[in-house]
């Protein structure tokens, strides 16, 4: 099945903590970056979480206030590794932003990647659970927090609930429940997200190698996440959704190329020319190209692009590392000379 509604445009920022400013400035300058992709009409804007890193740590207290100087943009997070998540304090900071933007938050999730994580072992503790399993407890303990699910019975009188009686988490959002996302890598996560209801995301890398091209691989994954979804019965009650994201930096001129010279050398130089990691990986992984150059050409590859034409949603991946202005002038080069081309046009 191939998408034939309107295309949905958003964009994936770091929000990185590594230029020559604050910290405080990093984080004004990633509300800065918001504001002007909902003036471009984006549908969305969504956030990479990575802790111990230069990097947005703390997506739902950025998002508060995010939703403070904007009205209309969904905030998302891309992704939320949850083995070392508190499900319950999430599921409260989650509903708190969600109340205070006006039933605008998109929250994303995934287990984490393992040999990475796991460093936070000594500080978290192990589970016998394993790596995964407790990572599929939490996001399972979150997602019943979130829909307003008792989530324990009060040991003694407590705050008017009686002993034995449900406790809740407050407050509750009505309809975030629908708004959970699950950032898949393999086909294997993506039936899994369609069996339990989420919403799916892909993004610039896949951890499965079947010697397939990287957009023919994920457009497998939307096509069984969405089979996976119908039958479990989640499509009587709503839609399935879906997002892909894409490293995409159109050059309207030579300053274009040259601010994005060095970004575009480092990421290929680590892989060959179809994916594939050059130095040994500890899981199996391939990683999307970067889509430069002139908008035109652009968009014959996002065309062509399988992957691309079966989701619902487009999500610009924006360098780690780049100035606020350089990373305006993505987004207004994407809202002008690409998304368009593709089915996009701008909300408002």
């Amino acid at each position: 099945m191939s998408r034939t509604g309107r295309l949905e445009l958003g964009f994936l920022t770091f929000v990185a903590d590594g230029g020559s400013g604050s910290a405080g400035a990093a984080l004004r300058d990633g509300l800065s970056l918001v504001r002007h992709a909902e003036d471009l009409g984006f549908d969305s804007a969504w956030v990479r979480v990575r802790h111990h890193e230069p990097f947005l740590s703390s997506p739902m207290t950025f998002f508060a206030a995010a939703s403070q100087v904007t009205s209309r943009i969904a905030l998302g997070t891309g992704v939320i590794p949850m083995r070392y998540e508190d499900p319950l304090r999430l599921a409260e900071d989650a509903a708190t932003v969600d109340l205070l933007s006006g039933g605008r938050l998109e929250l994303g999730l995934s287990n984490g990647i393992p040999p990475l994580a796991a460093a936070l072992d000594p500080i978290h503790g192990t589970s016998e659970r394993g790596f995964a399993g407790e990572a599929q407890h939490r996001i399972e303990v979150l997602r019943r927090a979130v829909s307003g699910a008792p989530i324990a019975q009060a040991a003694a009188p407590y705050m008017g609930v009686p002993e034995g009686g449900d406790l809740v988490v407050t407050p509750h959002a009505p309809g975030l429940s629908d708004r959970l996302w699950y950032g898949a890598g393999s086909e294997r996560t993506a039936v899994r997200t369609g069996e339990q209801g989420l919403d799916l995301q892909v993004s610039t890398l896949n951890t499965e190698e079947t010697g397939e091209p990287f957009d023919v691989v994920q457009a497998r994954q939307i096509r069984s996440y969405r089979r996976a979804f119908a039958e479990a019965g989640h499509a009587d009650r709503r839609a399935a959704r879906t997002s892909a994201g894409r490293i995409v930096l159109p050059f309207l001129d030579r300053q274009d190329a040259d601010d994005h010279q060095v970004f575009i050398e480092g990421y290929s130089s680590g892989m060959t020319s179809d994916g594939r990691p050059k130095d040994p990986s500890p899981f199996p992984v391939r990683f999307s190209p970067v889509l430069s150059g002139a908008p035109e050409g652009i968009v014959e590859e996002l065309l062509a692009d399988e992957a691309v034409r079966e989701t619902d949603g487009l999500v610009i991946v924006l360098p780690a590392e780049g100035s606020l202005e350089v990373h305006r002038r993505v987004l207004s080069a994407v809202a002008e000379h690409v998304a368009p081309h593709l089915g996009w046009t701008p909300v408002g």
